[in-house]
């Protein structure tokens, strides 16, 4: 074979195309590709993911919080991958919508007649000056990587006293409610180890209150208030300074710089949409996917749908939105490929389950309007056991056995 030869094989290797091509194996990504090919026998699906690892991290908080154990949170992601489904294992790199193709990081160029897109979110840990250097060491911490919620529990659990803070920053984060729910745990192990009255606690947010929809925001406030954690709202992290233990916080509305000793710092990195997303055509001008809020289809790209974190849905970047997004998008994506009206509407659903502490939990639903929408006939609102468990043995289930089989 000659070299000319060589390289149209080699290039004619790098060329594929799917009938539906979904970028994301994670929990978006792989229960759309599930209930596709349930529902349409045959359909010919791609699944482009990177990663070995399939994560339910909504487990992290328990995990960090010393009740749950990290490896029970991870499978293969070859066992989450649906019977019928083609799984490219690589990284999107940049789309080309006009073209209906997309290319990875492997140089291929993938093609397709309709395209899901949910590669979940970006962690920017370099966003907070410091933190890349701190992370995982002298008391600095976070549930949102499977690489440091150990760290979570193994600085909760020594913690002889001092200040420990509690981060939240000034970016949508998935599972917005994580954040202070390992405050309160930690609030919890403090008290059983004896340490809390030489303690002081502050969760520092961004956000102007503690919950956006009132009705559980209150309980929350009693909560912090029973506590005894100091709050401080408009707040944001901005450096992490490892070698004095300090931690820089600015008041959003005031530009006004604190500098605050810690003994234990749980940070929630800045987040957004991956980079190959934010600088693609198929992003809006804040870098997430710009799709219709209802129907989940890309306002310009009437082959294109997103759902998931990743997605400019104007809802709470949780699982449990997922989960009623995911049903809505594969309606309209099969209609779309029959010719038929898009019928399906998403209105904005999500759920926050609100740790307040070990055994006690506040159980959030709602909609886009901020309207709570409740699955059980009692009070929501209310600290329950019961619903503690849901989260700790009945989710996870629900999520291996049935959401990631495209039944639920």
């Amino acid at each position: 074979m000659t070299q000319v030869q060589e390289a149209q094989a080699t290039t004619a290797q790098k060329l594929l195309h799917h009938r539906v091509v979904v970028v994301g194996g994670g929990n978006g990504g792989i229960s759309v590709a599930a209930q596709l090919l349930r529902k349409s026998k045959g359909l010919d699906v791609a699944i482009i993911e990177p990663s070995d690892k399939h994560y339910y991290q909504p487990l992290w908080t328990l995990v960090g919080g010393g009740d749950a154990k990290r490896e029970a949170t991870v499978h293969s992601e070859a066992s989450v991958i649906p019977k019928g489904a083609t799984w490219i294992r690589d990284a999107v790199t940049t789309f080309c919508p006009d073209e209906n193709a997309l290319v990875t990081a492997g140089g291929t160029k993938v093609s397709y007649d309709y395209l899901v897109v949910a590669p979940g979110m970006q962690l920017n840990w370099g966003a907070v000056k410091g933190l890349p250097e701190a992370i995982g060491k002298d008391g600095v911490c976070s549930n949102y990587s499977y690489d440091y919620v150990d760290k979570t529990w193994e600085f909760i659990s020594n913690f002889k006293g001092g200040t420990a803070i509690f981060t939240h920053p000034a970016t949508p984060i998935k599972c917005g409610g994580a954040p202070q729910k390992i405050a309160y745990l930690a609030d919890d192990a403090f008290r059983k180890q004896g340490v809390r009255e030489k303690s002081t606690i502050i969760f520092a947010t961004a956000n102007a209150g503690i919950f956006q929809v009132e009705k559980y925001a209150k309980t929350l406030r009693k909560v912090i208030d029973r506590k005894g954690i100091d709050a401080r709202y408009r707040t944001n992290l901005v450096e992490v300074r490892p070698a004095t233990r300090e931690a820089v916080l600015v008041n959003l509305d005031t530009n006004e710089e604190t500098i605050v000793k810690y003994d234990l710092l749980h940070v929630t990195p800045p987040q957004s949409a991956p980079d190959f997303i934010r600088n693609s055509p198929l992003a809006n001008a804040d870098g997430w996917v710009d799709v219709n809020k209802n129907t989940l289809q890309h306002t310009k790209y009437p082959n294109v749908f997103s759902l998931g974190d990743a997605s400019s849905l104007p809802t709470s970047k949780t699982g449990a939105a997922v989960r009623k997004q995911a049903p809505a998008l594969v309606k309209n994506l099969l209609a779309l490929i029959e010719s038929k009206p898009l019928s399906a509407s998403y209105d904005g659903y999500t759920a926050c389950p609100l740790v307040t502490g070990y055994g006690k939990l506040v159980m959030a639903e709602f909609d886009y309007d901020l309207t709570p929408k409740e699955s059980f006939k009692i009070d929501q609102s209310k600290e329950r056991r019961t619903m503690y468990w849901v989260k700790k043995y009945g989710l996870p289930r629900l999520y291996w056995s049935m959401i990631m089989k495209g039944r639920a």
